[in-house]
């Protein structure tokens, strides 16, 4: 399972009439591959939960999105998963079917809550528009694997 996070001032998630939005935060761009297990959701949400990439007082990265209250922006994106070593078209076989990938951003999203943290969320297998103010900017990724961070 890999998850893209991205820290920001502001964002938005829209699909057709409906539009979700958080205020400074967090954006994670999820992805699940067929191999993903729940031990690796449960891992990567607190990892990033923790994960000290706010700044403190003194301006040096000491704080977690839990410490400033932050908000996450939760965005289900399979093509995390895409093979571009061949030809000019991505593969997508690595990632999950839509049953074992919904299940796992399910139990990602539930495990961040666990953590005390507001969590809104992006539109599962649909086109969606993402609008983002980058801060810092600060982007990461993370990856777990067999239960552990990779």
């Amino acid at each position: 399972m890999k998850v893209i996070v991205q820290k920001v001032k502001r964002a938005s998630v829209n699909h057709q009439d409906q539009c979700r939005s958080i205020q400074k935060g967090l954006v994670l761009f999820v992805g699940v591959r067929e191999s993903s297990t729940v031990e690796d959701a449960k891992t990567l949400a607190k990892k990033i939960s923790n994960a000290r990439i706010f700044e403190d007082e003194h301006g040096k990265l000491n704080e977690s999105v839990k410490d400033m209250d932050g908000e996450i922006l939760s965005i289900s994106q399979f093509t995390l998963y895409a093979n571009v070593k061949k030809g000019n078209r991505p593969s997508f076989t690595e990632a999950a079917g839509k049953d074992h990938a919904l299940m796992l951003y399910e139990v990602f999203n539930g495990a961040l809550r666990d953590e005390d943290l507001s969590v809104s969320l992006g539109f599962f297998g649909e086109h969606m528009d993402v609008e983002l103010i980058n801060d810092g900017p600060i982007t990461l990724t993370y990856e777990s694997e067999d239960g552990a961070i990779k």
